[in-house]
């Protein structure tokens, strides 16, 4: 099986970035920049796909990146993942253990994820997937591309709502039948840098999360939205009251709604 790494990533000085990733396969990269450009470029050890786009939003990199992959298996990945040596082998043999698998979630050690998410080996549904971010997530190609499952483009950074991308994606999947892996296997690590969207727990961190609720699942966003003010508000009551930030997400909710009409 053929394993292809999908950088999204903005303004580099060239497909060289991705040594200090350490990616040393087959990478597929998207340069979200001021031009548009693309080049094949075929090494010893690998080839890459570089392709620099006028193009913004980190939703529609992915899609981009998904749309001009051409392995059997990808991996999504972003500009401060740092791949264990054995990343490449430690992938592959998964997909080959678990060949009923469509998706299978790995673990990035980061610094409020000092250790997996689940202990074990495990099925994932509509709760788990909610602790997942996109780096995490390796998937079939083929099946993507036949059930036509894309990033929604009003979401992730540079988007109109700036989270919740990855959820809504995995959603998705499972609607469509695929069939979700979780395997605790540690494949990368992420570098301590800022964010590039999140700047708090304000307004439109909440009005985006409700939106992202509503884009998951209609049906059950009110629940989601009441469960994450409760369960979440030590990280935020400093400064923004429970009542207010279901307030504020019920907003988006009702903003998303609105916007999937007019559409």
């Amino acid at each position: 099986m053929k394993l292809q790494v999908l950088l999204s990533a903005m303004y580099l000085d060239g497909y060289d970035y991705i040594n200090s990733l350490h990616i040393s396969g087959d990478c597929l990269v998207i340069n979200q920049c001021d031009s548009n450009y693309t080049e094949h470029i075929t090494e010893v050890c690998r080839t890459i796909t570089y392709i620099e786009t006028t193009e913004r939003g980190l939703s529609k990199s992915r899609n981009m990146a998904i749309e001009n992959a051409t392995a059997d298996i990808c991996i999504l990945c972003d500009n401060d993942v740092e791949y264990v040596e054995n990343y490449e082998s430690l992938i592959g043999s998964a997909f080959h253990d678990y060949p009923d698998a469509d998706i299978i979630i790995f673990y990035i050690k980061r610094k409020e994820k000092p250790t997996p998410n689940y202990p074990t080996i495990r099925s994932m549904n509509y709760l788990s997937v909610m602790k997942i971010f996109s780096p995490e997530i390796a998937f079939r190609r083929q099946i993507i591309k036949e059930k036509q499952i894309k990033f929604h483009e009003l979401f992730g950074a540079g988007a109109h709502y700036y989270m919740g991308e990855e959820n809504i994606f995995l959603y998705d999947c499972l609607r469509a039948g695929l069939k979700i892996q979780y395997i605790p296997v540690k494949i990368a690590e992420l570098r301590e840098t800022k964010s590039t969207w999140f700047t708090g727990y304000e307004k439109q961190f909440f009005i985006s999360r409700g939106a992202n609720y509503c884009a998951m699942t209609r049906g059950f966003s009110l629940f989601l939205i009441l469960q994450f003010a409760i369960r979440k508000r030590a990280l935020y009551a400093e400064k923004v009251s429970v009542w207010k930030a279901i307030r504020w997400m019920l907003k988006g909710r009702k903003e998303y709604i609105v916007l999937c009409k007019e559409k």
